[in-house]
């Protein structure tokens, strides 16, 4: 576990979306986060208060998170200076990008004379195993995107919050830098050797005791999208190492196109839909689509309730903004799902 409370990294960052780390973890973590740290040149802002390291410490701080995102995962010049100014000041360090901390020198000899602590979130576990495909007890829901970065994750932690309001025994798998950090357990999946993803995703979501009850969900987060060119790789391995029952479709109806590839539009979602469906059934031959989930953080209230209410029309599925409006309406629809994926002696 990484030591709360947490100082919330912006740096010099300008893209609302590449804070998505930071954002999260200050929707979801609220009480473990003490400040935000923002370069002059920031515009951006978690609402928190604005805190140096030093400062941070001082109000009890414990680590500083290098919440941001950028093509590559590389660590920066900019960044390697300020998570050395953090440990300077007594704080760890956590990272998900895909540049490890613990590849540079200076940072590893500057923790090691602070006595604190560097923590790379997207190590994937040791001695995974390729995926076998066979069918396992447990509901399962996979969030499933027309995009990158159009916010499952969201969707997939509101529903767990619907689901135990209800009583409904429910787990989040997180599979990437943020839900990890949120959980505080869980498999980046993008950081999986190719081969091993669908596996990974197995042995992330096993068997369920209480598959045989009348509860009991894993909801995983999704990554990328199928549409996606630089990851539907992931995606494609996702949906088959969930075995889900139930799909949810993610979408941001204010994006002009792909996240990084302008010369690439975003699919029909209904076209969206069924591809996911289409891939998942080689593991899950009954999945079913329980509904859309949009992210209309950009939008007015009655512009966004009334686009959810007609490409719920359309698509013949509930569809909300499930952080913003609530999940009932969804869960409603994964209640009514087929049952859990049977078990092997069951479908032999």
């Amino acid at each position: 576990m990484i030591p709360g409370p947490y100082l919330l990294y912006l740096g010099h960052s300008d893209d609302p979306v590449g804070i998505k780390t930071s954002r999260g973890l200050a929707a979801f973590r609220a009480h473990d986060c003490v400040g935000q740290w923002r370069h002059p040149d920031c515009p951006l802002t978690l609402g928190l208060a604005d805190l140096d390291p030093v400062a941070a410490r001082a109000a009890g701080a414990r680590t500083l998170v290098l919440g941001i995102a950028n093509a590559g995962g590389h660590l920066s010049d900019a960044l390697v200076r300020d998570a050395l100014a953090a440990v300077a000041a007594g704080l760890n360090v956590a990272s998900g990008l895909h540049q490890r901390l613990r590849d540079h020198p200076a940072l590893v000899a500057a923790a090691a004379r602070a006595g604190v602590r560097l923590f790379d979130v997207r190590d994937p576990p040791a001695e995974l195993r390729v995926g076998t495909g066979l069918p396992r007890p447990g509901r399962r829901l996979l969030t499933v995107g027309t995009d990158c970065s159009v916010g499952k994750m969201y969707a997939t932690l509101a529903l767990h919050r619907a689901l135990t309001a209800r009583g409904v025994p429910a787990t989040f798998r997180a599979t990437g830098q943020t839900g990890i950090l949120i959980a505080g357990e869980g498999v980046a999946v993008d950081a999986v050797v190719a081969d091993f993803i669908s596996g990974a995703v197995e042995a992330l979501a096993p068997a369920r005791a209480d598959a045989d009850d009348d509860g009991g969900w894993d909801l995983i987060e999704g990554q990328g999208s199928l549409f996606h060119p630089s990851f539907a790789g992931v995606s494609t391995g996702l949906l088959h190492g969930a075995q889900p029952i139930a799909l949810l479709l993610c979408h941001d109806p204010s994006r002009p196109h792909m996240r990084g590839l302008p010369h690439y539009p975003l699919p029909d979602l209904a076209e969206c839909l069924d591809a996911n469906l289409r891939v998942a059934r080689l593991t899950s031959p009954h999945v079913a689509a329980v509904g859309v989930a949009l992210n209309t953080a950009a939008m007015d209230e009655g512009a966004a309730r009334t686009l959810c209410a007609e490409t719920g029309d359309r698509l013949g599925l509930p569809c909300t903004d499930p952080y913003r409006f609530g999940a009932d309406a969804l869960v409603d629809r994964m209640l009514e799902c087929a049952p859990s994926t049977p078990s092997i002696a069951a479908s032999a």
